[in-house]
C-alpha cells in the first residue's frame, strides 16, 4: 500500500536548514500494523505527515496504493487524503460544540455522503467501537479514553484504506491507553492497515512491525512476534 523510496524532507529558514528525513525508504503492506519509534526530533511526525499526504517531500518517490503522490499539489493530496486515510491524534481533535454523533459524522459531510447513509454509517461505527451509548453526549462529558474512541470512530467512518495514529495514548492514563491499543489491535486483526507513531515501547508491542528512526533515517526494524502477549503489564 505504501512504498516510499529515498524520501528527503528539509525545512529551511533564513538562518537554519534542518534535514528531517534523509533518503528514507519504507514499505508497508496492506493489512500491516507498523509502529514508528525514536527520540523526539528524529523525523517520526514528518514521516507520518508525508505518509498521510499532509506534507510533501523535497525529493524521492511515494507510491500510495500504486499511485505516485510525492509531487502532487495540495488540492490533489487533500482529495486522496479524504477518500483513503483516517487520522487519530494524541489530542483527539474533537469539536467541543458538536455531539459524539456529529463529530463522527463530519468526514462523511465533507465527502458529500447523503444524510440517510451518514446516519446508518455513524450508528454502525459507534456500535462497533463501543461508544454508541454516548452518541448524544459532548466531548467534554467524556473521559479521555472515551474521547479517543470517538476519534477512532471518526477515523473509521469513511472506511479508509489506511489509519494513521499519532501518539494515540499520549494523553491517556494507563488503563485507557491499554483499552485504545486493544481496540487498534482488534481493528488490525479484522484487516485494517495501521501506521502509528509512538514513544511507548509497550504500545509498539501491539503492532506487527516496529521501525526505529534516528536523525531522519531508519536505524532498526523488527517483526514483532509478541503482540497481544503483553496485554497484562
Amino acid at each position: 500500500m505504501i512504498k516510499i523510496t529515498d524520501i528527503v524532507k528539509v525545512y529551511r529558514t533564513e538562518e537554519v536548514e534542518t534535514t528531517a528525513l534523509n533518503n528514507l525508504s519504507l514499505e508497508v503492506k496492506e493489512g500491516e500494523f507498523v509502529s514508528i519509534m525514536g527520540a523526539s526530533g528524529c523525523g517520526k511526525s514528518t514521516l507520518l505527515n508525508i505518509i498521510g499526504l499532509l506534507d510533501a517531500p523535497n525529493n524521492g518517490s511515494y507510491l500510495f496504493d500504486g499511485t505516485e503522490v510525492a509531487k502532487k499539489m495540495e488540492k490533489e493530496r487533500a482529495g486522496l487524503r479524504k477518500a483513503n486515510i483516517g487520522f487519530v491524534f494524541q489530542n483527539f481533535n474533537l469539536i467541543d460544540e458538536l455531539t459524539v454523533f456529529e463529530n463522527v459524522e463530519l468526514p462523511l459531510i465533507y465527502n458529500k455522503v447523503k444524510s440517510s447513509e451518514r446516519k446508518k454509517r455513524v450508528n454502525e461505527i459507534l456500535e462497533r467501537i463501543g461508544i454508541a451509548h454516548r452518541a448524544k453526549h459532548f466531548p467534554l462529558q467524556l473521559s479521555g479514553g472515551q474521547q479517543q474512541r470517538v476519534a477512532v470512530a471518526r477515523a473509521l467512518v469513511t472506511n479508509p484504506k489506511l489509519i494513521l495514529a499519532d501518539e494515540p495514548t499520549g494523553n491517556l492514563d494507563s488503563k485507557s491507553g491499554n483499552d485504545v491499543m486493544e481496540l487498534l489491535s482488534e481493528l488490525h486483526a479484522t484487516g485494517s492497515t495501521i501506521v502509528m507513531v509512538t514513544h511507548s515501547g509497550y504500545d509498539a508491542q501491539f503492532s506487527s512491525r516496529i521501525i526505529t528512526l534516528k536523525d531522519g533515517e531508519i536505524v532498526a526494524e523488527k517483526v514483532n512476534d509478541r503482540k497481544v502477549d503483553l496485554l497484562v503489564q
